[in-house]
């Protein structure tokens, strides 16, 4: 059996060389049999598809996606110090 850190590394590889995901602030942990996801992302879609891509790399543990959402929205009114 392939050592944790090896796929953990191939897996945080992938999530960013892969033209779906190109996310490199993505935290993957191996835990026995189990793959955590942690981090930030902008949408949900996004989130799913890194999932998509970590699961392709590691069939063979179980995934848990934790990874955010948080909310992108423009920037407010611009203040004004006098």
């Amino acid at each position: 059996m392939e050592a944790p850190q090896y796929v953990a590394a191939r897996v945080q590889q992938a999530l960013a060389e892969d033209e779906r995901t190109c996310e490199l602030g993505i935290r993957v942990d191996i835990r026995g049999d189990q793959l955590f996801l942690r981090g930030q992302v902008s949408g949900a879609e996004h989130r799913d598809r890194l999932g998509e891509v970590a699961h392709e790399i590691a069939p063979g543990l179980r995934l848990h996606n934790e990874i955010r959402i948080v909310d992108v929205t423009e920037p407010g009114e611009d203040e004004h110090l006098d």
